[in-house]
């Protein structure tokens, strides 16, 4: 697999022949090289991190340094996908000259391009960061870092207006620059629809079929983390459950006497054994 770019992914539509984009998070070096050697497309160092790897209860709580650091880890993996780094909630909303400056800080910890919320109020941050030769990916429907403002995770776009407001939401990304997408959480006709009415790529999560990509967490469909699954998510592991069968056989074996076993032992030759029985256990001088 080549090194997926920018331009790439931006001419990847499904109606001109392409193969729909495969896009996962990943927060770590183990996670983006399992992800490059699987011929993943894109890596999202999604904030998402917050939830599934730090233990918070929402998005909100991971700041720009925390992101960094994941996205860090995972460039120096040098995996073939796209790094995708996303900015956290208020990285974006203060000022255009805090925006750039934070993306600046993901693209200098390896991402090749960020990702942010939110339709036309967002345009001039957009703006402002293809400017600075940052490319950015849209993201619109169910925004978790609006949680609050939306009542919390709801299905965006269920009615004929709000669905007509996201069309022209989806649209103004596109005219401002942005390469590609996210349509989360909307329903599958009007998913299709944006998705028609876009020359760049639209990557799908809860949002149907239709969509020119689709992107899961990678620790749910790994069936890591089973304390909230969502509708749109699809298992393709039972890792927790393998997990916790190895650890208490490792903590059973530990209690037995069973690990380490002989083999699994450093031993020393037998002529160091033999002088080393000279001393008997107390060591030389005793």
């Amino acid at each position: 697999m080549t090194k997926v770019t920018v331009p790439a992914v931006s001419a990847r539509k499904v109606r001109d022949g392409a193969d729909a984009l495969a896009m996962i998070t990943a927060y770590d070096a183990p996670g983006a090289r399992a992800a490059s050697e699987a011929g993943i497309d894109l890596i999202l160092v999604g904030d998402s991190v917050a939830m599934v790897v730090l233990g918070y209860d929402d998005t909100l709580q991971v700041t720009i340094d925390d992101m960094a650091h994941h996205t860090r880890a995972v460039a120096r993996a040098n995996p073939d996908c796209l790094i995708v780094g996303d900015l956290p909630w208020m990285s974006y909303h203060v000022s255009v000259e805090e925006t750039v400056r934070n993306a600046a800080e993901l693209i200098r910890a390896g991402a090749q391009c960020v990702k942010l919320e939110g339709g036309r109020k967002r345009l001039p941050m957009i703006e402002a960061l293809l400017d600075a030769e940052i490319p950015v990916m849209g993201h619109i429907g169910l925004t978790p870092q609006s949680m609050h403002a939306m009542g919390g995770f709801k299905v965006q776009g269920k009615q004929a207006e709000a669905a007509l407001e996201l069309i022209e939401d989806a649209k103004a990304l596109q005219h401002a620059g942005c390469f590609s997408i996210v349509l989360e959480g909307i329903p599958v006709r009007v998913a299709e629809a944006i998705t028609d009415a876009l020359e760049i790529p639209t990557i799908g999560i809860g949002a149907g079929p239709h969509c020119d990509g689709q992107v899961l967490v990678y620790h749910d469909l790994l069936g890591i983390e089973d304390r909230f699954v969502p509708k749109f998510v699809r298992r393709y592991a039972d890792f927790k459950a393998a997990t916790i069968d190895a650890l208490a056989a490792y903590a059973a074996d530990v209690r037995s006497g069973a690990f380490p076993n002989d083999e699994e032992s450093y031993h020393l030759s037998d002529d160091q054994a033999d002088a080393f029985g000279l001393y008997g256990s107390g060591g030389p001088g005793e």
